[in-house]
């Protein structure tokens, strides 16, 4: 059996519908194709819990693994990524979220008499109505993803001036101290539809790779789950890697590389070990 790597993802894959995976007919994977759905028939759903309306003020989180949908008192909902914090403050003027640490979707119902904003670092992200998603993680660049609707980016720096306006399908990649006091430049751009589901795939509780080398994508997995991929082999490590995988599934992630690479898989307690045969066991 094969489920995890039962259908080639090419590269005009449309990953928004998330179907269940099939067998593939009479075809065989190639090395350097697209993976697959991984992970078989995990039930994804499970890392999902769907939490009560939060009062005006509160702190939100989420642990290593969980997914959590999280309605607001206006309608509005966030969904909170694996180890994601954030504070939700409303009032009668405005509606306001602080992204603290990892990654949220917020999809935004109109109120006229309150802005709804999200704080991330020195970032004001204003919509009147959006489904939009921020990612904060550890020292990388805060990236924007706007989905639907149109979302405006303000800075205090920006006070005097107009906002950046991001349509649907833009990505922005916010600038963040540098090394010396410097900054990195910041890089708006539009996508694709196809990239923004695959970018959104961990709300179904999957991960979605696109030509990633081996090692980042076992840096993703290590996201949600406590089970760790080590790969012995630099060659494999740099390996590039495209499908679709259960988030909560390292395991029959590996099955599937060591199948496509010809490689071995063997783990240990909390670790995933990936060799080739010319590496050293």
């Amino acid at each position: 059996m094969m489920s995890e790597s039962a259908q080639a993802l090419g590269p005009h894959f449309d990953p928004a519908p998330f179907e269940a995976p099939k067998a593939p007919v009479g075809s065989r994977v190639s090395r350097r194709q697209a993976l697959a759905w991984g992970g078989g028939a995990v039930a994804v759903a499970s890392m999902i819990a769907v939490g009560i309306s939060v009062p005006a003020w509160g702190a939100i989180t989420t642990g290593r693994g969980e997914i959590r949908l999280v309605p607001l008192e206006d309608g509005s909902t966030v969904l909170l990524n694996t180890e994601t914090r954030i504070r939700v403050r409303y009032d009668n003027s405005e509606r306001v979220v602080t992204l603290i640490e990892g990654e949220a979707y917020f999809a935004v119902t109109n109120d006229p008499k309150r802005p709804f904003r999200v704080d991330v670092g020195d970032r004001h992200l204003s919509t009147s109505r959006a489904a939009f998603r921020v990612r904060k993680l550890d020292n990388d660049p805060i990236d924007v993803l706007v989905d639907h609707g149109q979302v405006d980016m303000a800075s205090p720096s920006q006070s005097l001036t107009s906002p950046l306006v991001l349509a649907a399908n833009t990505r922005l990649i916010l600038a963040r101290p540098g090394s010396g006091g410097s900054t990195l430049p910041e890089h708006a751009q539009s996508v694709t539809s196809d990239f923004v589901s695959r970018e959104l795939a961990w709300r179904e509780g999957k991960i979605a790779f696109e030509g990633e080398t081996l090692k980042e994508a076992a840096n993703a997995f290590a996201r949600y789950s406590d089970t760790r991929i080590m790969i012995r082999d630099p060659a494999l490590a740099r390996e590039p890697v495209t499908g679709l995988f259960a988030a909560n599934d390292p395991a029959g992630f590996s099955r599937a590389i060591a199948r496509v690479f010809d490689a071995q898989v063997r783990q240990s307690g909390d670790t995933i070990i990936l060799t080739r045969s010319a590496a050293a066991p």
